[in-house]
């Protein structure tokens, strides 16, 4: 069982071989011996047993149906038997060969998001330290100031470095900080900055993250949805496979102005009955998911709400798609955010 059980691992696309099982295996050789010792038995029975003088004519088709179930009713039990034991040996290799292939995809998964071969193609952290480098040389103009950079492996740190070189970014002259002559943060990039970037490769989101990480407010709804996201999916959730349902921008806006309750309730529209649990179970049991958790919901509650009064109906239902709100409908619905 543990040959072919490792035999049947998938490959990282998913795909893995059946076993090759033979056209006689030990529960027919049982079968059939049985079949074999019940036969002979039954023949020396009834051939030495004693005949009739005057057998009727009613009396010898009953005899001999009653013989013919005698003989062959037990065999037929034991090829049922056999049959039924066959296929429950075949649903529990199957069963473990498809345990086996969707750990090994989840595995893929989780790894493929958390981190890429950096010799193969840029990583989330190789794009991250460029963007760290960009803001430190345009906005050191009037003030010198040095970091120790870190070796850092999970692309999630490398957000966290860059939030830290922002904040940590020198007062200019007459108490102007570098947060007051920057920009504010366009709608689409935050919208877009919400959702993470797609791929690798995907620079115009790679992009709108630089941008939104410059902003004070943005970049720390980031870095605590960074947090939960890479938790949840310690678990095997991703906000891609979720499917929520789809809430009114007017119900979004009486959250943002403090409506809670019944009111709200439509904005915890995550079903799907496994990541409930999951997170439900992970939120009582692991104080570190708890508190990122509560810091994460309580980014949101404040972000939104001063996102709410400058965009459109069509913006903030873009919003509500992102997969930054996506684990607020998850988390707030387990926390009881809409209760």
């Amino acid at each position: 069982m543990s040959n072919q059980t490792s035999k049947s691992r998938p490959t990282p696309l998913g795909i893995y071989d059946r076993p090759v099982h033979s056209g006689i295996s030990g529960i027919e050789t049982i079968a059939i011996i049985l079949s074999v010792i019940w036969l002979i038995g039954a023949a020396i029975f009834f051939l030495t047993l004693p005949d009739d003088s005057n057998p009727t004519v009613d009396g010898g088709g009953l005899r001999f149906l009653m013989t013919m179930l005698a003989i062959f009713m037990p065999v037929a039990m034991i090829w049922v038997a056999a049959t039924a034991a066959r296929a429950s040996r075949v649903m529990r290799e199957e069963s473990q060969r498809l345990q086996a292939a969707i750990d090994a995809i989840r595995q893929a998964y989780i790894a493929q998001s958390q981190g890429r071969d950096l010799s193969s193609e840029p990583s989330v952290s190789r794009k991250l330290d460029e963007i760290a480098a960009a803001a430190r040389k345009t906005e050191t103009t009037l003030a010198t100031f040095t970091t120790r950079r870190e070796n850092v492996n999970e692309p999630n740190r490398a957000a966290a470095r860059v939030e830290t070189e922002v904040d940590d970014q020198p007062a200019l002259a007459l108490g102007t900080t570098a947060e007051d002559i920057t920009p504010p943060l366009a709608t689409e990039d935050f919208i877009r900055a919400m959702n993470f970037p797609e791929t690798a490769e995907d620079e115009v989101g790679f992009a709108a993250l630089r941008r939104a990480l410059k902003d004070r407010e943005a970049s720390q709804l980031i870095q605590a949805a960074q947090d939960v996201l890479t938790l949840l999916s310690q678990d095997g959730i991703y906000m891609d496979d979720l499917r929520p349902d789809r809430a009114r921008p007017e119900i979004w806006r009486q959250f943002a102005g403090g409506t809670r309750g019944r009111p709200v309730a439509v904005l915890g529209g995550v079903r799907d009955r496994s990541s409930l649990v999951l997170t439900s179970g992970r939120m009582k049991q692991d104080p570190i998911f708890r508190d990122a958790a509560h810091h994460f919901l309580r980014r949101f509650d404040k972000v939104f709400a001063e996102f709410e009064p400058r965009a459109n109906d069509s913006e903030i239902s873009a919003l509500s798609d992102t997969r930054t709100a996506r684990a607020f409908m998850l988390l707030g619905r387990v926390a009881g955010t809409f209760d």
